[in-house]
């Protein structure tokens, strides 16, 4: 690895070249891609660290909607594609911002963080995609991989022929999987997950700490300890639920974040999460709600 200007650690995994952000990509950082074909070049997910210091390309790939990963998206004059469930977010910064489910002070406070700090302004020009869209850089592929559930949109990228699987943030993190947004889905990103596990690759490509994988074998393993925290989850909330509990009682009682981590966005985030546990237990028979608002364990 070394250490450019542009502030991001770099390292070359065939021609696919990862611009690992400040931080090993913690958020509010992020890892981006550069990928060069004998035509042309794209980039992927533009983050914090690439403001004011953007590799030159002919076009970009957004793999979802979020501020971390198109903080750097100022710098690019090319055409910019997004999966068409995240389109609308993309282009515009009131639709990306009201996505979160925020109360309307928290979602100006948002929205203002969203502009200075990210310097995100929508892109209006942005253009969709759909699973399975190619992009042709002249001996070299960028194939999407439509991975919904963390957004709607939320997609990623196998790059051949170096055999590159960009997963975004299915992120392989200790935090697990993130489903808290009003247009995530539970059931999406397990799927997903699942369809991850069944492409072959030589590398896989994180947006956040964990970097690039290399080989299915060690992937898998990591992606099973991610997919595990989904059913750590609901062994929390089964166990909670030993007495009738109403709603706000689990939001209080946390699924997703420590009791320490406050903020606007953790009872909305734990309210949406809760609610889809809920529901998924509720249809195994391992949840019925014994009263009106109120659920216990079966």
């Amino acid at each position: 690895m070394n250490q450019p200007a542009t502030g991001c650690t770099t390292a070359e995994y065939g021609r696919v070249s990862v611009l690992f952000g400040a931080e090993r990509g913690a958020y509010p950082y992020g890892n981006s891609l550069l990928v060069r074909g004998a035509t042309a070049s794209l980039v992927v997910d533009p983050s914090l660290s690439l403001v004011g210091a953007a590799p030159p390309a002919d076009l970009v790939l957004v793999s979802h909607a979020h501020e971390d990963h198109i903080a750097g998206l100022g710098g690019y004059d090319v055409p910019v594609h997004v999966h068409q469930g995240d389109l609308e977010a993309l282009r515009s910064r009131d639709v990306l911002v009201a996505g979160f489910g925020l109360p309307a002070e928290a979602a100006e406070e948002l929205d203002r963080t969203m502009r200075d700090r990210f310097h995100v302004q929508g892109r209006p020009d942005a253009t969709g995609f759909e699973d399975g869209a190619v992009f042709d850089l002249g001996g070299r592929t960028v194939t999407v991989v439509h991975l919904p559930g963390h957004t709607a949109g939320h997609s990623g990228f196998l790059i051949e022929p170096d055999g590159f699987l960009f997963v975004a943030d299915i992120d392989l993190t200790s935090f697990g999987p993130y489903y808290g947004d009003v247009g995530s889905s539970l059931v999406d990103f397990e799927a997903s997950m699942r369809r991850c596990r069944e492409i072959d690759a030589r590398w896989y490509g994180t947006s956040h700490q964990k970097g690039v994988i290399e080989g299915p074998a060690e992937f898998r393993r990591r992606l099973d300890a991610f997919t595990d925290v989904v059913e750590q989850r609901d062994a929390t909330l089964l166990a909670f639920l030993g007495e009738p509990r109403t709603v706000e009682e689990i939001v209080e009682h946390r699924l997703v974040y420590r009791a320490h981590v406050e903020g606007p966005q953790v009872g909305p985030v734990e309210r949406r999460t809760a609610e889809q546990h809920l529901d998924r237990l509720t249809r195994r028979g391992m949840v019925t709600e014994a009263e009106e608002g109120r659920f216990r364990a079966t």
